[in-house]
This record gives C-alpha cells, sequence and structure tokens, in this order.
C-alpha cells in the first residue's frame, strides 16, 4: 500500500476538503489504487472501498487506531483501541485489479448485488427507511424488490452482510462509566479523513515557520525528510 509523502499528503487534503463525504470516499479509494479505473471507483462494493482506505490508513498512520466514542447511555466519552488487522480479518487479498460486485440470490429468486457508493449517494437525501426501501430497488438485478415482508426483508439483509462483511464494519463499546454495551459502527473514510486533516495541519504549520525563518519555498520545505525538518523546527525554536 502507498505511503504518501508531504507534497501528496497535502495536495490530497487541498482536493478533498470541499468535498462531499461519499465523494471524498472515492477519492481516498483512487488513491490508494491509482492503478483502479477512476470512473469505477463509485460502482465497487463498499467493503472493497472500506477495505482499501484500512490499509491506506496503516501504511501512513500506523497499524493501530487510537479513537474515541460516546455511551449512548450516558454520554461518556470513552477511547478505544483498534487493530486494524483485526479489523481487516476476513477481507479479501488485494492484487491491483478491482474487485467485482458480488451478487447473491435469496428471498424466492430475488438476486442482489453489493451496494455501492454511487448507490449511497443515490439515496443519501432521503428518510432512512425510503433510502433503505430505494437502494434495496438499485441493488436488485432480478426479481421484485418490493413490497418484501419482514421475515424477506432480514433474510436480505443477512445475505448482504455475509456478501460484503467489510462494508459495514463495528466493534464492541463497553461503558466503564454506566456499564452499558453497544454496538458502535467505524466510519473508515471520516476517520482516515480526519487524521489527513491533521497531518495536513500540522505541515502546514512547519512549512510556516521554516519559510518564515529561512525564507524557504514550499516545495523546499515539503521536500526535506521528516527527520530533517524536525532538526530544523527546533533550531527554529531554539533561536526564538
Amino acid at each position: 500500500m502507498r505511503v504518501l509523502g508531504a507534497a501528496e499528503l497535502l495536495s490530497l487534503w487541498e482536493r478533498g476538503m470541499s468535498r462531499h463525504a461519499l465523494d471524498r470516499a472515492a477519492l481516498l479509494a483512487a488513491t490508494a489504487h491509482p492503478n483502479w479505473p477512476a470512473d469505477a471507483i463509485t460502482d465497487l462494493p463498499l467493503g472493497a472501498i472500506g477495505s482499501s482506505l484500512l490499509r491506506l490508513r496503516a501504511a501512513n498512520f500506523g497499524p493501530r487506531i487510537e479513537a474515541h466514542a460516546d455511551c449512548q447511555q450516558c454520554g461518556e466519552r470513552l477511547a478505544v483501541a483498534l487493530e486494524v488487522a483485526e479489523l481487516l480479518h476476513g477481507a479479501a487479498p488485494e492484487d491491483g485489479t478491482a474487485p467485482e460486485s458480488p451478487t447473491v440470490t435469496v428471498a424466492d429468486g430475488l438476486q442482489v448485488r453489493a451496494p455501492s457508493l454511487r448507490d449511497l449517494a443515490a439515496v443519501a437525501s432521503l428518510a432512512p427507511d425510503a433510502a433503505a426501501d430505494a437502494l434495496l430497488v438499485r441493488c436488485t438485478l432480478n426479481g421484485r424488490a418490493l413490497p418484501l415482508d419482514a421475515a424477506a426483508r432480514a433474510q436480505v439483509e443477512d445475505a448482504l452482510e455475509a456478501l460484503d462483511p467489510q462494508a459495514d464494519l463495528a466493534f464492541t463499546l463497553n461503558c466503564v462509566a454506566c456499564g452499558h454495551e453497544d454496538q458502535a459502527q467505524l466510519d473508515t473514510a471520516a476517520l482516515l479523513w480526519d487524521e489527513i486533516t491533521a497531518r495536513a495541519g500540522a505541515l502546514l504549520h512547519e512549512v510556516h515557520r521554516l519559510a518564515s525563518a529561512y525564507g524557504w519555498s514550499e516545495a523546499q520545505i515539503l521536500a526535506l525528510s521528516p527527520a530533517r525538518r524536525a532538526q530544523y523546527l527546533a533550531l527554529v525554536e531554539g533561536m526564538s
């Protein structure tokens, strides 16, 4: 998986900062896999997108995720530690080619495929129940998508989860304050983007400090290795 240089990371941050979250996820996936056809990324299964972002995150920010989540019962702010390797358990290995969207047949011949970013974008403005129905219609290849009774809908949901398990990553959250146990969702794209934004802010601060002290251009500063930038910053701090 790619390790982003300082200049590349800043460029990625600049291109993604004004985009919708779903469009940003596609941008991050394209960054992780520049060999994937750009116009096909939004049609890939969500699990493939999520796995690629987890691998990109591990390559650039380490294999361990330190995050926070709020207890839904009492509101306590909880620290969460996750291992990328565990989150990727069961994910299909990447061979450099864009994966195909898997399909499954359930509920009396109803054939459905795994949802994609394009599908989520199409239903993003709808209320939750309406969005779920619209998503099912979009992902149905054969058979009658609606109406479905509760048992059939549950069968479809279970089949889709088994078909693309990486699409919906969840982890158990145990509250140390009230003892409540809950399931929390991991938004891989949002997590990675937050870390890219933080790194970009730190890089811009370094550029500002070194440019002010030495008159170097942004390109010259970003071309320095992190270790050399750190040493120059230490010198600047020592002079102030």
